[in-house]
């Protein structure tokens, strides 16, 4: 019946085959080691960033160019969001957390080019992202204050009766981080590319061909929009999550 009716409309659209990962040479089943369109993207992201932190500021100037201009920003931009969450001590980890920054955005903005793929619409990509900051803070944790980062779950300013349940609830809500760390920024990028796919399968339709193109205007804008804040938001958790290793009392 589907099959009947998309024939006789006209209007065949499969809004998620974009996400399809495909082998980027040949055919058959992928393997660990089988080259595919998302290590070819994410391989790009890694060379934009190159280009970017290293190529184009290694001439550095006083009066600095376009991209030394975008490179410092960016810069500035998580260093100063390192300090004021983390505060000083965090700041030694703030290489990584630039690098978490700067993949994440420029994979979400080079998905948003026409025949692209976006990498971060994975589960797989952004939950490799979450457990790593998810591991790694917790073992910093330890080695920092040893059994004192349990402090973190024992709510100390909360009535006596009240604390052990809810130490059982900041035990829940930690070991749930790097799900929702993970599922929201793939989500939000999946729904926002899957939504302008749809639309564009009806600028087909004459009819409503232009409020289909208006659609996809503003879901692009919209989009661009939703590519910085998902990357400031994973970035600004990772921050906080690395503030609780530090200072774990509540």
């Amino acid at each position: 019946m589907a099959a009947e009716a998309e024939s006789e409309t006209g209007l065949v659209f499969h809004p998620m085959e974009q996400f399809k990962i495909e082998p980027l040479f040949g055919e058959g089943p992928i393997h660990w080691y089988t080259i595919t369109n998302q290590t070819l993207w994410m391989g790009i992201a890694v060379l934009v960033i190159f280009l970017l932190l290293v190529v184009g500021t290694s001439r550095r100037a006083l009066v600095p160019s376009r991209i030394q201009s975008i490179g410092e920003l960016a810069y500035g931009f998580v260093y100063k969001m390192v300090e004021d969450v983390a505060g000083k001590e965090g700041v030694k980890y703030f290489p990584y957390v630039m690098t978490l920054f700067m993949f994440i955005v420029v994979a979400n903005f080079l998905g948003l080019i026409p025949t692209s793929f976006s990498t971060t619409s994975h589960i797989a990509v952004t939950v490799v992202m979450a457990l790593m900051v998810f591991v790694g803070v917790t073992i910093l944790g330890f080695v920092k204050h040893g059994i004192g980062f349990l402090k973190l779950f024992w709510v100390s300013s909360a009535p006596l009766a009240l604390r052990p349940v809810l130490a059982i609830i900041e035990v829940i809500s930690y070991f749930v981080r790097p799900v929702s760390h993970s599922i929201r920024l793939a989500g939000n990028i999946m729904a926002g590319h899957a939504v302008i796919e749809v639309f564009a399968a009806f600028a087909a339709i004459l009819a409503i061909a232009p409020l289909s193109m208006l659609g996809i205007v503003a879901m692009y804008g919209m989009d661009m929009l939703v590519a910085f804040v998902q990357a400031y938001v994973f970035t600004i958790l990772t921050c906080v999550y690395l503030k609780d290793a530090l200072h774990p009392a509540h």
